[in-house]
């Protein structure tokens, strides 16, 4: 094992936020995992990678990296991969669905008791690709020189070119540009990776395939604001599933009452709240009842809110009479507030079950299993963003879809893949597919990008039986990459 990381000195001059190498040797450990009774054999090397100014004179900030190569006599796919926020490091992605080792949660995804474990993942993504886990500038362990320099990074199209140049660096370092070549982001991490199809395009990198976990490319999709009513509209059906879940509409099915939230909100919905206050008392009242009829809600609160529903409203009012709340990220499970007449939830109950058992989890890991010593804060969330900025996002517009549109006009070779939660409040399913309808692919393109849907939240991947599907499925489209 290698010592413990000393870190530089902290006298006035030199105190700051910061105080990581930018560069340093990284570290290789050797392992093996059983997967359908075969032993693979793997090599896991961390590491940081340094990012330099456009001159190539001054390193300007690190970035970390956790990847795992196969030991094989067969050239193998590479895949890099990264979370989202913007401000989450990659561990979701990493130790919950696509890495060989996985956190325990209970079955349904919600926490266990402490303390957690983890385990060999049999259902990891490594059986069909080597994975190379990306922590953007500003998470984990990954630092820019200085504060001021931060922000150099810390907006949609610094955070791209960051990323874009570890990826080059990263293929020149470890040999790997005649490699077949995939992306994963989940969240914020889709806008990176559709920003990404473009800019590696340009720079002569290009992707046999993208997976896009819980995508949002067009905010406009989720950006509340007077005047833009596509939220209300698009979010719908999600309303209506977790009001399902919870016993609180009467529906044979949630197939059934999806489909019938999707009609409702493409049509008498949306015309609806085109009127205005034009929209006459009868056609009001019936919008009313069928609002109430889909998620749960009175429609005496319905007509107070003004037939507009907002997330965190949403998520306080559905359960308000139990005491209860529902999660954001995950509609299924419920939290508790201490102040019923509260207007918005507490805290995201479906945050508060994962955040510990992952935390706790990958600092044992990195640190006692893959020898990598430091006494500098792994930063799972939120990140050294002190700002972010989000340029023509700045109103509520930022459409990265337009990136992808022409990734695939420059590559039309290029797959992708989409898996959306129907639980998931934060990059709701049918607001993808609006994204998807709405992107002006030539029709020669249009096959090339395929869909999976599961009955969990934001990570779906917490949920066991939606964990399995989504393998199935991602092996299925990388095979059909190739």
């Amino acid at each position: 094992m290698p010592e413990p990381l000393k870190t530089q000195p902290t006298d006035e001059k030199k105190k700051d936020e910061y105080p990581l190498p930018l560069d340093r040797e990284p570290v290789t450990t050797e392992h093996s995992i059983v997967i359908d009774g075969k032993q693979l054999e793997y090599t896991v090397t961390v590491g940081m990678l340094p990012i330099h100014n456009d001159t190539g004179s001054d390193v300007e900030a690190g970035i970390f990296f956790i990847a795992y190569t196969m030991k094989s006599d067969q050239p193998r796919p590479l895949m890099f991969s990264f979370n989202g926020g913007p401000g989450s490091s990659s561990v979701w992605l990493h130790l919950g669905a696509v890495g060989p080792k996985r956190v325990e949660m209970l079955e349904d995804g919600s926490l266990p008791p402490a303390p957690y474990k983890l385990s060999d993942n049999p259902y990891t993504w490594f059986t069909e690709a080597d994975l190379v886990f990306i922590d953007p500038v500003g998470t984990g362990y990954s630092r820019p020189k200085d504060k001021e320099l931060g922000k150099k990074f810390w907006s949609v199209s610094g955070d791209v070119d960051s990323v874009g140049e570890f990826i080059r660096l990263y293929l020149t370092r470890y040999e790997r540009w005649a490699s077949p070549l995939f992306l994963v982001g989940e969240s914020y991490g889709t806008t990176r990776a559709a920003g990404l199809s473009s800019h590696l395009l340009q720079h002569g990198i290009a992707m046999n395939g993208i997976i896009l976990v819980s995508s949002i490319l067009n905010f406009l999709t989720a950006r509340w604001f007077k005047g833009n009513d596509l939220p209300n509209v698009l979010f719908l059906p999600t309303y209506a599933a977790i009001a399902w879940y919870h016993g609180k509409v009467k529906a044979t099915s949630l197939e059934a009452h999806l489909k019938d939230a999707e009609e409702f909100a493409a049509g008498p919905y949306t015309a609806a709240l085109a009127k205005g206050d034009l929209l006459p008392d009868k056609e009001r009242q019936a919008v009313l009842r069928k609002l109430s009829a889909l998620t749960g809600l009175t429609t005496r609160y319905l007509d107070q809110a003004n037939l507009r529903i907002y997330i965190q409203s949403f998520c306080k009012e559905l359960l308000r009479d139990d005491g209860r709340t529902v999660g954001r990220l995950d509609g299924r499970f419920k939290g508790i507030d201490p102040k019923l007449t509260a207007e918005y939830p507490e805290f995201d109950p479906s945050m508060t079950a994962i955040l510990p058992p992952y935390t706790a989890m990958f600092n044992d890991y990195v640190g006692r299993v893959l020898g990598y010593k430091s006494d500098v804060p792994y930063t799972i969330l939120g990140g050294l963003y002190m700002t972010w900025d989000w340029g023509s996002a700045a109103d509520g517009s930022t459409d990265v879809s337009e990136s992808l549109r022409a990734a695939f006009a420059r590559n039309p070779h290029m797959k992708v893949f989409i898996a959306s939660g129907y639980y998931d409040l934060a990059t709701p399913y049918y607001a993808t597919r609006h994204t998807l309808a709405h992107m002006g692919l030539d029709p020669s393109v249009k096959g090339n990008i395929t869909t999976g849907e599961y009955e969990a939240g934001h990570m779906m991947y917490v949920h066991v039986e939606s964990l399995k599907k989504l393998q199935r499925d991602v092996v299925a489209f990388i095979q059909g990459s190739l």
